[in-house]
């Protein structure tokens, strides 16, 4: 009984230690002054540098034309008497909703194809083992890293060739060349983080290859896929060369390339509906990163949720 008291007391004594030290550890934080400094300041830095470029297109889109000519009498950081005339010559009397459509049609079809071929490649480099496949998984990921400004002469060329020139279906065919690359090898880190004596329980018990990847793979893997569809639909919504290239109908432009041609005449530039439409523009990707920020993040790391 004496010895179990003892026991006791050393267990005690050590927890009590090791709460000291983490005490000790984390007291720096326990001071508002050092709590400023350590951690509020540098979150309120953070937060000014990635929310000002969207409180600037904001502000400009509301701002009436003589306070955005007259930077002297007006505030340039604040708005007097804000105005809705921008955005709805935009909506209303520009082709701004068509526009709006072309970008998410092209990016939502160019992503789906890309995330097919992404996840068959990325399955058969990782778990079929086959002979160079860590040198196919490094040429993948090095075919990313080749410019576009490099590629798009050439492909321009078989685009007219096959006569898709100036339709959307030419971006839908060139944009898998840019995200297949890195999205094949974002998931191929992905996938070697799922367990592999899932898959040979599976073979053992008679499934194929294509039941393990749908029915075992693809559902374990769904917080990279997601990652992998947010890079590649931002990639496609934000892309200007191919676009610029590719298209010359005012009608089958997307929002990146129209809301330059048509609101820039020469060296007038219209601030105020050019900044509606980056601002409109921008929405549908902040709502999508709003819903599947979790995801995202777990899926670049690498983790996989239980």
């Amino acid at each position: 009984m004496t010895e179990t008291t003892a026991n006791d007391r050393r267990l005690a004594s050590a927890a009590s230690a090791a709460k000291d030290d983490d005490s000790d550890g984390m007291s720096y934080l326990e001071s508002l002054p050092r709590r400023l400094v350590t951690l509020y300041l540098p979150l309120f830095v953070i937060l000014v540098v990635l929310l000002f470029p969207f409180y600037w297109m904001a502000l400009t889109s509301i701002k009436p034309d003589e306070q955005l000519i007259d930077m002297e009498t007006y505030n340039p950081f604040w708005v007097v008497k804000p105005t809705l005339k921008h955005i709805s010559k935009l909506l209303f009397e520009t082709q701004y909703p068509r526009w709006l459509w072309n970008t998410m049609y092209v990016a939502a079809a160019a992503t789906t194809l890309s995330i097919i071929a992404s996840v068959l490649a990325a399955y058969a480099i990782v778990r079929l083992r086959f002979r160079g496949a860590q040198t196919v998984g490094a040429a993948i990921f090095m075919a990313y890293l080749v410019p576009p400004s490099v590629l798009f002469i050439p492909l321009a060329s078989v685009i007219q060739a096959y006569g898709l020139f100036d339709s959307p279906l030419s971006l839908i065919l060139v944009y898998p060349t840019l995200l297949i690359p890195f999205s094949t090898w974002l998931l191929m880190g992905y996938f070697k983080t799922i367990p592999f004596e899932l898959e040979e329980c599976a073979l053992i018990d008679g499934a194929s290859r294509w039941q393990i990847l749908t029915r075992i793979v693809v559902p374990l893997a769904v917080p990279g896929l997601i990652s992998a569809f947010i890079f590649s639909f931002t990639l496609c919504w934000n892309e200007f060369i191919y676009a610029l290239t590719f298209l010359q109908s005012t009608q089958n432009k997307t929002v990146p390339v129209a809301i330059v041609n048509e609101f820039v005449d020469g060296d007038i530039y219209k601030w105020g509906s050019l900044m509606a439409g980056a601002l409109v523009g921008s929405l549908p990707l902040v709502i999508l990163y709003a819903f599947f920020v979790e995801h995202y993040v777990s899926a670049m790391t690498g983790a996989v949720k239980e």
